[in-house]
């Protein structure tokens, strides 16, 4: 059992602390650099990009032909820790959800036709993109058997009718990735098919104003009323939206685990930062067995996520789909980051419910993570599922040379 990162990995994260530390954390700290809903201003972010270009920190996920690093799972997840220290960190590097799962899909599953029309774009940041799958009651949300937007064939194309909500980025999308049922088949009713923001017969109903800040282009409710995709442009084939939304969503949750966990470490840097220097009742906040007692159990409980996450990241690596891996890690790294950032807030004290710090960002920010990508108790479910399914072998250790 080796826990060493390679040296070509150190030294994509060493950079990108370096990055951050210089040319993020700077803008982060500035609120003149916020646009209206919490993220970086747009201006500010292509000139951020345009740099993290330069220095050759761009779209590490992605093989070299699609124009990234080549980067494995477990790489990216130390880059991935490192580039969110700050809130603004992934969206700079390319790196952000929902465009980072939806390159890797398309990478994985695309067609070198469909990869030169929908990936390309994306990976050069030329535009951004939007997955839309989740539906409104009684449409499909964690349960993808329930999903009602219905795509018919007719001749040479597709119709699509139907509505989608919270689809992250969908106001600057301008290509889509879209879940919808093709058939009523319960195991092979759903594909994938991608559409680009100018065609006709779809609109975003709303923008949905959310508790946290948002991603670029807000969670919007779409509404389809015969937008028309040609067949060509259907990713994996007919009834296979299921495969696509497994190859797309597992990777997704562990990224975001990856980069939960580089906001939890900073929670703790600030939480740390601030105990070392205030005084009260004759001592640092540092001295008080209280505020020790906190911070090594959230120490702690990182550490857990994080070997939670480097474990499924290596299954991933090697091949497998880490189901129960990703979804113990998802979990886990949600839960501590809420709980990194409610705690930080407590040893700022008033400081940390203003403004002030970047700690009422990321609280806020927190609570999504316990319902995006699966609620907390539907991965539970999973894991008991597991439990029931594989009994004592769901416990049964990796032997060494195993495929």
């Amino acid at each position: 059992m080796n826990f060493d990162i390679p040296a070509r990995t150190e030294h994509y994260r060493a950079r990108i602390a370096d990055f951050v530390e210089r040319e993020i954390l700077p803008l982060e700290a500035d609120k003149m650099s916020y646009d209206a809903h919490g993220n970086i201003a747009l201006p500010l972010l292509e000139a951020l990009r345009a740099k993290a270009r330069m220095a050759g920190l761009w779209c590490l996920q992605l093989k070299p032909e699609s124009g990234g690093a080549g980067l494995g799972k477990i790489d990216i997840a130390v880059c991935y820790e490192e580039m969110n220290r700050s809130i603004f960190g992934p969206v700079v590097f390319n790196s952000a959800a929902p465009d980072d799962g939806n390159m890797m899909v398309l990478e994985a599953l695309g067609t070198p036709a469909q990869k030169e029309k929908w990936l390309k774009p994306i990976v050069e940041g030329k535009v951004r993109s939007a997955f839309a799958m989740t539906e409104p009651h009684p449409g499909g949300g964690s349960d993808p058997s329930m999903i009602m937007t219905r795509a018919k064939r007719r001749g040479d194309k597709y119709v699509v009718t139907g509505r989608k909500w919270f689809i992250t980025g969908a106001q600057q999308a301008s290509h889509f990735i879209l879940i919808a049922r093709t058939s009523d088949d319960p195991r092979h009713g759903l594909s994938a098919l991608m559409f680009h923001k100018d065609q006709p017969g779809w609109r975003i109903a709303r923008r949905i104003e959310i508790m946290g800040p948002e991603e670029h282009g807000g969670h919007c409710e779409l509404e389809f009323d015969g937008l028309e995709i040609p067949v060509e442009d259907m990713l994996a084939g007919e009834g296979r939206g299921m495969k696509v939304t497994q190859v797309r969503l597992g990777p997704a949750r562990l990224t975001h685990c990856m980069r939960w966990l580089g906001l939890s470490k900073r929670c703790v840097e600030i939480a740390r930062a601030y105990a070392a220097e205030r005084y009260g009742f004759g001592q640092r906040l540092a001295d008080r067995e209280s505020v020790q007692l906190k911070l090594g159990d959230l120490a702690m409980r990182i550490e857990i996520g994080r070997i939670l996450m480097m474990k499924a990241a290596w299954e991933l690596d090697r091949g497998g789909f880490a189901r129960k891996e990703v979804s113990m890690a998802k979990v886990q790294v949600a839960n501590v980051l809420h709980d990194a950032a409610d705690v930080a807030i407590q040893i700022n004290g008033a400081r940390g419910y203003s403004k002030d710090t970047v700690l009422e960002w990321i609280y806020r920010y927190a609570r999504q993570a316990r319902l995006v990508d699966g609620a907390d108790e539907v991965h539970k479910m999973v894991l008991n599922r597991f439990l029931d399914e594989e009994e004592s072998g769901f416990w049964r250790w990796t032997v060494e040379g195993e495929a």
